[in-house]
């Protein structure tokens, strides 16, 4: 399949679960968390969705809330981009680059207070 529509289709895919977990979700821990990225493969069987939690429940739980929703956000999911004939299996992954990020900030922020 195409690279551009794939790109188009994982963007769309991702601003329509984000809106859906926002706000047609029933589950407290999905509206906290973020979604930062989608890839589809190029077959559209499965979608990687890449997520960041800012709360108080731990990784383990949030990941198993969002396996277990994942029936209904691919239904709804379905329901809204009719333009597919076959709608991926969503696989959700912990986005670990913001907290590697803020890693990376913290050892140059002590490296800086070496050397003054």
């Amino acid at each position: 399949m195409n690279n551009i529509r794939v790109g188009r289709i994982s963007s769309e895919m991702l601003r329509e679960l984000s809106s859906i977990m926002l706000l047609e979700a029933r589950d407290v821990t999905l509206k906290h968390v973020t979604l930062t990225g989608l890839e589809v493969t190029n077959d559209l069987s499965y979608a990687k969705v890449y997520y960041t939690y800012m709360g108080d429940e731990d990784k383990e739980a949030v990941q198993k809330n969002l396996e277990e929703a994942q029936p209904y956000l691919r239904t709804k999911l379905a329901a809204k981009m009719k333009d597919l004939r076959k709608m991926p299996e969503l696989r959700f992954y912990v986005d670990e680059s913001i907290e590697y990020g803020n890693n990376i900030e913290r050892i140059i922020k002590d490296i800086k207070k070496n050397d003054e």
